[in-house]
């Protein structure tokens, strides 16, 4: 499908959304067909379903897409991104897949039973799974039919192509042996014969094994399709986290309009507590603004004239008058979003065991089927006992315990994972797990705990900590400013606050006012100095120090005199240092990489144990730092909790997302740890290894069963009978397999709540 019109995109090069993929093999084909295009270099995510050209001057976009178009896929340029409520309406092709399961799981399953325990074959069950099967192979089957058609008509082969062809060979043969052989005599029994004897099939129906085989394929494509759907969630998320309204200043009356309609140039209010349209540079007011979203630093900007905001983060303070600089596509949550698409798009191609082996494994399945029709009809063997070898090959080869490999095993283990507060969100997702040597984390908000708390007073001589509280506390509960905040929550956890009256508010200096009597300053040391206030010695050396140690430090006076010195910091989380060590213990190195200043990032650090330490990075730094690390040969994990670690995140061979943190970060990672627990981080990594490990197993068995039995069923010495038994055998094998995840136990043995 085409668009009719082609939007400004950068010259030479263009993102197309694919669709009509059904496996990895799928995106290496329409890749290679792009890049047969002279000057085309293109690179297609299966996952994200989207292509990323890069063409020469000559090419144009339409010759791009009738290109993906004549492979058999459509291609369309990507809508802009929408609001979520939209999203929520777009199905995106999920409900007809889960109609197709349902219908399929609901019908398959007496008929799978009658074929495997004699004891439910009655008179006429034969034609009862006949009428059960059909709607399975036909309707919920169709899928899988489709591209195998497209496929042939386009000279390829995929796993669909075996799946098509070897439950439609099944079901014919079910149907000519009902309908020509004695398989629809009354009283007919499914009776199993493990001799190696030659039979001509014709009392033989296998409709359990095509209308199983659909519904076990078609388990794990939706829940393959369910984590695919999350892939764009990240964009959704931030396009949510700006102002939706904004309220513009035009001849000197304030109008409220859609934060759409801001233009560049307009000047806009942003009130205490509001967030900030978009970006822009202070026109009148002074304010602390929280930006921790966007740079990750845990203490409040001071902004007055002349300075810069960015949308979407948030006006702590008074009131401001912002001149819009940047709107829409230019600003830095818009930058950002395209920092998180180009690192999801960026990303290695993760493709499924099964489909890398499916482009040689699925053409010599069907050669060899052909093979063995061609051999027995050649030696006079009768029609029926060469389609009899031949079905044998297609069913034993279907790949049944194939479908079942990666789905059980992700079920159970995601399941398992869910129970310790580990959501692990696709199979793609393991396959990094294994080689990760290096973890990377945030640290307002993953090792620390992101908010600001009082830490330590150091008073005067002769005064006390209570009373110092009791007036800076009682002054900072009237201000809005974070830090002020912080101060009047220690404060009042320690003790009853005093009545303040007068209180101002000293713009960039801090905060004044009478509390039971006593003239209160609590600020700056340049506040306290207008009021001929100095520090005593002792004083200065303790906020020295305390911002040596990357503390907030705040002088408190009163009476004309300084009294004391109240520092304030983001608290470290009391698991961080044991989580560190339990990520050393797994081979990995960790790396604090933060937008806070060095000094803060270098203390924590030194608490919790992490040599290397990347400060002062900016969100786009952040995937420069990632890159770095994975060209110097590692391989990263990356856990955040922010905005301004989406893109790290996405960027990233493997993404944690701290649950306590925001949708945009959550989205973006490939796993998320909900408790909030750095823990949690290494259990999942172990959790995640282990089953890569028994989806591999899996896989390993699943192509064992079938390269071992395809020589038995060319040779005429295996059933159809047998073969589905055997390929129903290797089925149960797998899922026991998978079922062993459950016994998982996190390291020192916690259990989840």
């Amino acid at each position: 499908m085409t668009t009719g019109a082609v939007p400004d995109a950068e010259p030479g090069r263009i993102e197309l959304a694919i669709g009509g993929m059904t496996c990895a093999s799928c995106a290496a084909r329409i890749e290679k067909r792009l890049n047969r295009i002279e000057g085309v270099t293109a690179t297609v995510n299966y996952a994200t379903e989207k292509a990323r050209v890069e063409y020469p001057e000559g090419v144009t976009p339409e010759e791009l897409i009738a290109s993906v178009e004549k492979a058999g896929y459509t291609a369309e340029l990507p809508a802009p991104p929408v609001r979520q409520e939209e999203d929520v309406a777009r199905d995106d092709g999920l409900t007809p897949l889960r109609q197709r399961l349902i219908t399929s799981i609901v019908l398959s399953v007496p008929v799978i039973a009658m074929a495997m325990i004699p004891a439910l074959q009655f008179e006429y069950w034969q034609w009862l799974s006949l009428t059960l099967a059909s709607p399975v192979v036909v309707y919920a089957g169709w899928p899988f039919h489709k591209a195998a058609w497209t496929n042939l008509r386009h000279g390829a082969a995929t796993m669909d192509t075996l799946v098509s062809v070897g439950t439609l060979a099944a079901y014919g043969w079910s149907l000519w042996a009902l309908f020509f052989g004695d398989a629809g005599m009354p009283g007919m029994k499914h009776g199993f014969e493990f001799s190696m004897t030659r039979s001509d099939g014709s009392m033989n129906i296998y409709f359990e094994a095509a209308a199983g085989v659909i519904a076990f394929i078609l388990a794990g494509r939706y829940f393959e399709a369910r984590s695919k759907r999350r892939a764009g969630a990240a964009l959704r998320a931030l396009m949510e986290l700006g102002a939706k309204e904004v309220s513009v200043v035009r001849d000197g009356r304030e109008e409220r309009v859609p934060v759409e309609r801001l233009a560049a140039g307009d000047v806009f209010v942003v009130r205490p507590g509001e967030k900030i349209a978009t970006d822009g540079v202070v026109e009148e007011g002074s304010s602390a603004v929280d930006a921790s979203l966007l740079t990750g630093e845990s203490v409040p900007v001071e902004v007055g004239p002349g300075g810069t905001v960015a949308g979407a983060t948030v006006n702590a303070g008074g009131r401001l008058l912002v001149r819009a600089t940047r709107v829409g596509s230019d600003t830095q949550l818009a930058q950002m979003a395209r920092l998180v698409e180009e690192a999801q798009n960026g990303k290695a191609e993760v493709q499924r065991l099964a489909d890398r082996i499916s482009g040689i494994f699925v053409p010599v399945v069907i050669a060899l089927a052909v093979a063995t029709l061609g051999f027995w009809l050649g030696t006079g063997n009768g029609v029926a006992g060469a389609f009899t070898a031949a079905v044998a090959v297609l069913i034993i080869a279907c790949p049944c315990a194939l479908g079942l490999a990666t789905p059980t095993a992700l079920m159970v283990g995601t399941g398992r994972g869910a129970q310790l507060g580990i959501l692990i969100k696709g199979p793609e997702v393991l396959e990094s797990t294994r080689a990760i040597d290096t973890v990377v984390l945030d640290k307002t908000g993953t090792v620390t705990t992101g908010s600001m708390e009082l830490a330590d007073v150091i008073t005067a001589e002769g005064v006390t900590a209570d009373e110092v509280l009791r007036l800076a506390g009682a002054l900072e509960n009237a201000s809005e400013h974070p830090i002020a905040r912080a101060i009047a929550r220690g404060a009042a956890a320690r003790g009853e606050l005093g009545a303040v009256e007068d209180f101002a508010n000293v713009e960039g200096l801090g905060v004044q006012g009478m509390v039971d009597g006593h003239g209160v300053l609590v600020g700056r040391p340049q506040l306290l100095a207008e009021w001929s206030q100095r520090l005593t010695p002792d004083l200065e050396k303790a906020m020295r120090e305390a911002q040596e140690r990357g503390r907030t430090a705040v002088a408190v006076g009163w009476d004309g005199e300084a009294r004391a010195v109240l520092t304030v910091a983001d608290r470290i989380k009391p698991t961080s240092a044991e989580a560190i060590e339990r990520l050393r213990a797994l081979g990995l190195r960790p790396v604090l990489l933060t937008g806070d200043n060095t000094a803060v990032a270098e203390a924590v650090a030194e608490a919790v144990g992490i040599d290397e330490v990347i400060a002062e990075v900016l969100p786009q730094d952040k995937v420069d730092v990632v890159k770095r690390l994975q060209a110097e040969g590692r391989t990263v994990a990356m856990v955040g909790d922010g905005v301004n670690d989406a893109a790290a995140l996405a960027q990233a061979d493997l993404g944690l997302a701290m649950g306590t943190g925001t949708d945009v970060a959550i989205e973006a990672s490939d796993l998320t740890l909900v408790r909030g627990d750095l823990r949690a981080a290494a259990d999942a990594i172990r959790l995640s290894r282990r089953t890569l490990g028994t989806i591999k197993g899996n896989l390993f068995w699943a192509f064992a069963y079938n390269v071992a039995a395809l020589p038995l069923a060319a040779t005429g010495l295996l059933t159809p009978m047998i073969a589905g038994a055997a390929m129903a055998f290797s089925s149960v094998f797998v899922v026991s397999n998978s079922l062993r995840l459950r016994r998982f136990q996190p390291l020192g043995g916690e259990r989840a709540a």
